[in-house]
């Protein structure tokens, strides 16, 4: 007997994604993600960072749409993230009542245990394996478990450039459907809808942190920068991997 995550109820390959990506590409993210949890009651999955888009997402499945099957909440724990992002991701999962699944490098559970074994700021000498070891295999790893046909991303086109293009639906690597439901809004239109909604957010965004990732290679922005300048400054790097 098979199980609900391994059923899907369509198949992403055959999608139109053409004719999807018409019809929603400035829709409001609720009716993007209405499409999903009406086509998708299983197999789907949102991956989360705590960011503010992340959360207006959130709060939209879990406030808004309440489907019969909660999505689960994927989260990376790459064992670097600030205090203040695992706080609110313990006080997201208690507001929320969330279906919370952490995912982290299987064979350590510390930052000194992963420095004993990879060596200390691996992230200076080796970025790309140090974000393979704690975002992109746990991810795969994690999308694979939960039986994912489709995964929800918080990204936004104006986030930066390489995002500038960005489809509302789209096929990644693994033949999976990676939806973007805030890809046509703006980082005012979030915080609009946090501020609507009374949600909470990192406090760490009110202390310049614009985009909020791992504690060692993250900074506040000072005015008139790039959203994510504070993402592996001075590295020449936009992404982490996880969406290339």
């Amino acid at each position: 007997m098979t199980t609900p995550a391994t059923t899907p109820v369509i198949e992403p390959q055959t999608l139109d994604l053409e004719a999807l990506n018409k019809q929603y590409d400035t829709a409001h993210p609720s009716e993007v993600l209405a499409w999903c949890v009406a086509n998708l009651p299983t197999g789907l999955v949102q991956t989360s960072a705590f960011n503010v888009d992340d959360l207006v997402i959130t709060d939209i499945l879990y406030r808004q749409l309440k489907p019969a099957n909660p999505v689960p909440v994927m989260f990376l724990d790459t064992l670097y993230h600030f205090p203040q992002t695992l706080e609110l991701v313990a006080k997201a999962k208690d507001l929320y009542n969330l279906n919370l699944q952490t995912y982290k490098i299987p064979d350590v559970d510390s930052r000194e245990a992963f420095q004993a074994k990879y060596g200390d700021a691996l992230w200076e000498t080796d970025v790309a394996q140090f974000h393979h070891l704690t975002k992109i295999e746990p991810l795969q790893r994690g999308l694979q478990e939960l039986g994912a046909i489709a995964w929800i991303t918080g990204r936004r086109r104006d986030q930066a450039v390489t995002r500038a293009d960005m489809p509302v639906f789209e096929l990644d690597g693994n033949q999976r459907l990676k939806v973007n439901p805030l890809a046509a809004w703006t980082r005012k239109q979030s915080w609009a809808y946090v501020a609507e909604h009374n949600m909470i957010y990192n406090p760490l965004h009110d202390q310049g942190y614009a985009s909020i990732g791992d504690e060692p290679l993250t900074t506040p922005i000072a005015e008139g920068e790039d959203e994510r300048a504070g993402r592996w400054r001075g590295m020449g790097k936009t992404e982490c991997g996880i969406h290339i």
